[in-house]
C-alpha cells in the first residue's frame, strides 16, 4: 500500500468528476498533483491541486514524468476525454506512439489499460477512480417522486441486457430505447448525443435512457456516469426515464438532478438486474 501521505496524482480529463475528485483528495489531506488535459479540463479544479500541469492529449511521456518528480505513488484517472479527437487534435510524443503501435484494436478499454500499464511500469499505482468519493455510487431504487410505469420498465429491462451485450464488446455504455426498439446505441460521440439522437427517432417522447457498466467493467476508469447535465439533455430530447445500474454507475449532483426530473416528471431509477433474469434481451 502506498504511503498516504505521499502526493496523490490525478489525470484529469472533462466534466465534474475530475474537480470533485480533487476536491476529496485535497480534504483529505493528499497533496493533489494533477495532470489537465488542455481543451478537456475544467479550470475550476486549479484550487484544488497543489501542483498542475496542462499537457495536450497524446503527450503520454510528459503525463508521467510530471507525476514521476512530484513523488507520486498513486494516480487515479477521471472525467471524460472526447475520443473523436484522436483524429484532429491530439499531439502524440515518442512514448505514445509507441504505445499506439503496440494497442490493437483501439477500444477505450485497451487503451485506458495500456496507458496504466505504462503507469505502473513506473512505480505509479493507477486505482479506482472512486477512491475518494465512493458516496456517488448510484443506489438501487427510485430516487424520483415518478416511479417508472410498467412499460418503462420493460424497456429498462430490455435496454439492459441489449447494452451488457453491447458493453461486452467496449462499444458504450448507453442505449436508449422506446416500446423494446433500439433507438440509439451510444459510440464514440458521447452519452448526451446519444440521447439526442434517440430522442429525434422517438419523436421527443417517451424514450428511456439506460446507462450500465460492462460487464467486466475495469472500476479504475471509465465508469459509467450521469448527473444534472444529464437531465438537462434528457429534457431536451423529450425522453422521460433514466436507468442506471446501481452500485456500478456514478450520478453527480444528485440532489439539483433529481429536483430537475420532479420538475419535468422524469423517473430516475438504479437498477441491478441479475444475470440470469432476461439475458435473452427479452422482458
Amino acid at each position: 500500500m502506498a504511503d498516504p501521505r505521499a502526493p496523490f496524482g490525478i489525470v484529469a480529463g472533462g466534466g465534474p468528476f475530475p474537480v470533485l475528485c480533487a476536491k476529496a483528495a485535497h480534504d483529505a489531506g493528499r497533496e493533489v498533483v494533477c495532470v489537465a488535459h488542455t481543451g478537456e479540463t475544467t479550470k475550476d479544479i486549479v484550487p484544488y491541486c497543489d501542483q498542475i500541469k496542462w499537457i495536450h492529449l497524446g503527450q503520454l511521456g510528459k503525463l508521467i514524468k510530471f507525476l514521476k518528480e512530484a513523488g507520486c505513488k498513486e494516480c487515479l484517472f477521471a472525467g471524460t476525454i472526447k475520443k473523436k479527437r484522436i483524429f484532429y487534435d491530439v499531439r502524440p510524443d515518442i512514448r505514445a506512439l509507441a504505445l499506439w503501435r503496440r494497442i490493437g484494436p483501439k477500444l477505450d478499454d485497451s487503451i485506458l489499460r495500456a496507458i496504466s500499464d505504462e503507469l505502473e511500469k513506473e512505480g505509479i499505482q493507477v486505482v479506482p477512480s472512486t477512491y475518494f468519493l465512493k458516496d456517488l455510487f448510484m443506489p438501487e431504487g427510485v430516487l424520483t417522486k415518478r416511479a417508472p410505469t410498467k412499460e418503462e420498465m420493460e424497456d429498462i429491462e430490455f435496454g439492459f441486457y441489449i447494452q451488457k451485450k453491447i458493453g461486452a464488446l467496449d462499444i458504450g455504455q448507453t442505449v436508449v430505447v422506446k416500446s423494446k426498439t433500439v433507438l440509439a446505441v451510444e459510440a464514440m460521440e458521447g452519452t448526451d448525443e446519444t440521447i439526442l439522437r434517440g430522442g429525434r427517432l422517438a419523436h421527443g417522447s417517451g424514450c428511456v435512457v439506460v446507462k450500465v457498466a460492462k460487464p467486466h467493467q475495469d472500476m479504475r476508469f471509465d465508469v459509467p456516469s450521469a448527473g444534472l447535465a444529464t437531465i438537462e439533455t434528457m429534457i431536451d430530447a423529450g425522453a422521460n426515464c433514466l436507468a442506471l445500474e446501481a452500485g456500478k454507475s456514478l450520478f453527480f449532483d444528485r440532489d439539483v438532478a433529481v429536483a430537475l426530473a420532479d420538475q419535468h416528471k422524469i423517473s430516475i431509477i438504479g437498477v441491478d438486474f441479475s444475470e440470469d433474469e432476461g439475458g435473452d434481451g427479452e422482458a
